[in-house]
């Protein structure tokens, strides 16, 4: 059995790209990522449900991936400036299997909204999955 969790489209504010402008003035950015992990067999306590004990998931924050860590890891590697956002991804990416090396699928997507490219388009983005 497996577990995903997902982080859809993180807000954020960060300097990346290659012009000088995108690097200074900064753009917003939209983040998610979805982690998939096995999860180990478990027998629950029995409560009044009954149908509890067969429950193959744990109910403890420790056995989980936690999702408030994974957006504190897209926070720190999002304020490090870098010129492409596939590099930020792969970053992203690495820091999570550092912290849940137990993951074994998943995707980080970072969308920048409104690039300077002169035209009007929602968002330029660059996924990144393994």
């Amino acid at each position: 059995m497996k577990v995903t969790i997902e982080i859809d489209r993180m807000r954020l504010y960060a300097f990346h790209g290659v012009m000088e402008q995108e690097r200074r003035v900064g753009n917003f950015y939209e983040v998610s990522v979805s982690l998939t992990y096995p999860v180990p067999e478990y027998e629950a306590p029995s409560t009044s449900h009954g149908d509890d004990a067969l429950l193959p998931v744990s109910d403890e924050l420790g056995n989980t991936v936690n999702y408030a860590e994974i957006a504190a890891i897209i926070t720190r590697e999002m304020a490090v400036p870098s010129n492409l956002i596939e590099h930020v991804a792969a970053r992203i990416r690495q820091s999570v299997l550092t912290r849940y090396p137990s993951i074994t699928a998943g995707y980080v997507k970072i969308a920048k909204l409104t690039p300077p490219l002169g035209i009007q388009l929602r968002a330029a983005s660059a996924t990144l999955e393994w």
